[in-house]
């Protein structure tokens, strides 16, 4: 194979790829891309796929043009989630795909970020091809779900790993060992955070009619792919809960994403919500939108990784239900309870009362976009 004795960047420009699958990792990769696609010593191409290009999920693709960024690669894969057997067909549907698209083009980089299954179809397909991954949000972990498997399998198929805390660093050395080839670089979310013209409450109003004056719940609950026979009840007592907590709330629900038993769980609140003025269904937000629900809600329920890097940032009071996120660190604004009704009915009780703590920025390390770029500047890279 040849090898680039060149350092990245010096001679001539090098080809970056950057592989998204659904509206949760373009709005983290945010930050990354617009400075990538601005960069003079980078060619940046964006391959999405999965979810961006259905319309049942909200043709997500059109956010990424939105923000003017060419889309030069869109690759249809299957999306299907009603059973572990549609999964694994979708997963098996991806991997075909990108082994003809990795056959026919060439990157000296490709970006990948977290831990769906998607994400790992598209990097398996690379893994004989020698293509350089470079993995984002890697280290982490997720107990409750299967996506736990998949991050771990795309950090060992990764070259260089880019994690956002130290105890993340130090799960992601235990599965490359290579300390030198991991980079604790904080989350690409903070960037977001931190430099988002957020809608105000107005603003908020006029684009998707929702008040956020009105004391808001934000809500998003994906299945657990662990525990697949479970997910019905446990749907079931988050709806329960809803029916209650709608008499004091406006309920402001963003749908799942394609999981295993998603599109179950997607039709019981679809059922739920008919005629309910109180209960809001959003396919997606995008990432500004959703953030800036976040920050105007009054707390957010649910089983969402953004309650854990994101809502730590503002700060906000999360209720993180059931297993799906457990692994994750926790910092003192979230509480772990069971999928139960009553449980969900108690402690929004409990934190109604409760102040909210302060910022403990675990996630900020300052810049991380600017930090990434820097990394991989100065890489060596083989083929």
């Amino acid at each position: 194979m040849e090898i680039k004795s060149a350092t990245l960047g010096l001679n001539s420009k090098f080809k970056i790829g950057v592989l998204t699958s659904s509206r949760a990792d373009f709005g983290i990769y945010y930050p990354l891309v617009k400075k990538l696609v601005n960069h003079s010593l980078f060619d940046m191409e964006i391959i999405a796929f999965g979810t961006h290009l259905d319309q049942n999920y909200g043709y997500t693709i059109d956010e990424i043009h939105s923000y003017g960024f060419e889309v030069k690669h869109q690759i249809k894969t299957l999306t299907l989630n009603k059973n572990p057997n549609e999964t694994s067909k979708s997963i098996g549907d991806t991997i075909l795909k990108f082994s003809e698209f990795w056959k026919t083009n060439e990157f000296d980089l490709i970006f990948c970020l977290g831990d769906r299954y998607e994400m790992f179809a598209a990097v398996s397909a690379s893994l004989t091809f020698g293509v350089n991954i470079a993995h984002i949000h890697a280290g982490e972990t997720t107990l409750g779900a299967i996506d736990n498997v998949f991050r771990h399998c795309i950090s060992l198929m990764s070259k260089y790993l880019f994690v956002s805390t130290e105890k993340y660093k130090n799960r992601a050395i235990e599965l490359n060992n290579n300390p030198d080839l991991v980079f604790n670089v904080g989350a690409l979310s903070v960037d977001n955070l931190e430099n988002l013209k957020y809608y105000s409450i107005e603003e908020f109003n006029d684009k998707f009619n929702i008040d956020l004056n009105k004391p808001t719940i934000l809500s998003t609950f994906h299945p657990e792919t662990i525990s697949l026979s479970k997910n019905s009840q446990y749907i079931d007592e988050l709806i329960m809960s809803f029916n209650e907590l709608k008499e004091s709330y406006q309920i402001v629900i963003t749908m799942p994403n394609s999981d295993t038993m998603g599109d179950m769980i997607r039709n019981k609140l679809i059922d739920f919500a008919k005629g309910l003025d109180e209960v809001k269904l959003v396919e997606s937000f995008g990432m500004k939108g959703y953030l800036s629900c976040m920050k105007h809600c009054s707390f957010l329920l649910g089983n969402s990784s953004s309650g854990f890097v994101e809502a730590s940032y503002f700060p906000k009071k999360v209720i993180n239900l059931g297993q799906r996120q457990s692994g994750r660190i926790i910092t003192e604004n979230i509480l772990n309870i069971p999928i139960e009704k009553n449980s969900i009915i108690e402690t929004v009780s409990k934190i109604e009362k409760t102040v909210v703590v302060a910022n403990e920025n675990i996630y900020k390390k300052g810049n991380t976009a600017d930090n990434i770029i820097d990394i991989i500047s100065n890489l060596k890279l083989t083929k």
